[in-house]
């Protein structure tokens, strides 16, 4: 048979995504990855992000988008079902590549499996193990083929522990595109472009929502009852998230009260309408960074998980991922008791009164805007993933001086 005629064997990928950003860069990773070998197919676990880049969803990642040690309890039965679904499709779909993004205890599961199975794993956006946990990096060494990181300072931390890692940059600077300009967006969306325009972005997942909702609300009715500018709040609504989960954890009881309005799309245009934004900690922080919006960090779980938390995490002087990248403080942090409407409302009020204050919050923005990098992450990740797919094993991006020996 003349080799021209030998049918070619499509490759077949298992990506999974826990959370709305994962799902994002997920969808961005498969699209690069398409661009580079035309003809994959992608099946596996996320949202609306990566069933629009056509990868088929074995499982809906919004059931299990949880955060806490606590909270992840009540999800259980869920999060069983998602492991098997997604363990019987690799063990008789075999893919030929496991792609995991974040999601560290749920993943490493997975990548265990995979492992059994002789498939090669690519982890892209890694889990934060130099904040804590640092004992899974053993782990992630002895389960994951390659990492790609998306955080300057990544590379070093897991290359020195041996461990095959290389940065790729953030891919937030692929992603974060802004379409309109305050303007347009303020005329889409019938609001006066000469109001005062505060985001209210409480996370993606039903606990963050249900946890930081409420007090986001109460503190854009102080802000309303204090001051005689005219004030806009804009609330997107997540992916992984549904309008019955924001009407039931406070905006029906303040709807008739403030002026909100929920965005469903170009949330890149909303970020970069506002004025000020108050956010859960996360993701959306640095997209916030590259935007260089003003911003009030918080971060609340349920008090046994912060006990836990606290005993895990002694080391870390900020939580929020801006400052941790500037190391040093640049946007205020709220943690636990101190996310509440009056110091919500306080440091809101800082952003967009006190001049000095937000000059220079957006020249630290500025700067760590330029410490993520280049964009063109998707298609660098994509590239070490595509390399596992043609070289099963492949560890060759880092070695330690203890390898070498």
């Amino acid at each position: 048979m003349n080799a021209e005629n030998i049918p070619t064997v499509q490759k077949k990928v298992m990506i999974i995504a826990g959370e709305a950003s994962g799902d994002l860069h997920g969808a961005r990773l498969v699209q690069a990855m398409r661009q580079q070998e035309p003809g994959l197919v992608f099946c596996g676990m996320g949202s609306r992000e990566l069933a629009a880049a056509g990868v088929e969803l074995l499982f809906d990642a919004s059931k299990i988008a949880v955060v806490g040690l606590i909270e992840v309890l009540t999800h259980l039965p869920d999060i069983v079902t998602a492991l098997k679904m997604l363990k019987k499709r690799m063990l008789h779909g075999r893919p030929d590549l496991l792609i995991l993004i974040d999601f560290p205890d749920f993943n490493l599961m997975l990548a265990k499996r995979a492992k059994k199975l002789g498939i090669p794993v690519f982890y892209y956006i890694s889990p934060q193990v130099w904040a804590w946990r640092t004992g899974r990096v053993k782990t992630i060494g002895r389960l994951v083929d390659t990492i790609g990181v998306i955080l300057p300072f990544e590379e070093a931390f897991y290359c020195s522990r041996g461990v095959a890692a290389q940065y790729v940059g953030h891919p937030l600077l692929d992603s974060v595109k802004v379409t309109s300009d305050r303007e347009s967006f303020c005329r889409r969306h019938g609001i006066n472009p000469a109001h005062k325009l505060i985001g209210l972005l409480p996370g993606s997942r039903r606990k963050e929502i249900s946890a930081l909702l409420p007090d986001f609300l109460a503190a854009a009715k102080r802000l309303l009852g204090k001051y005689d500018n005219e004030f806009v709040f804009l609330l997107p609504v997540a992916a992984t998230v549904s309008e019955e989960d924001l009407w039931n954890n406070g905006l029906e009881a303040y709807s008739g009260q403030i002026n909100i309005h929920l965005i469903r799309e170009n949330r890149y245009d909303m970020m970069a309408a506002c004025d000020a934004v108050v956010a859960a900690s996360g993701t959306v922080t640095l997209e916030l960074a590259i935007l260089g919006i003003p911003m009030v960090v918080v971060y609340k779980v349920s008090p046994h998980t912060y006990f836990i938390g606290r005993l895990l995490v002694r080391h870390m002087q900020f939580f929020s991922l801006v400052n941790l990248i500037a190391e040093r403080s640049v946007v205020p942090e709220l943690l636990q008791d101190e996310v509440n409407p009056g110091k919500i409302e306080a440091e809101l009020v800082r952003l967009l009164f006190d001049d000095k204050a937000r000059a220079e919050m957006l020249m630290a923005l500025a700067e760590v805007r330029s410490k993520l990098g280049q964009p063109g992450a998707s298609q660098l990740a994509a590239g070490l993933a595509l390399k596992l797919l043609r070289v099963p094993r492949n560890n060759d991006f880092c070695i330690s001086e203890k390898q070498k020996g």
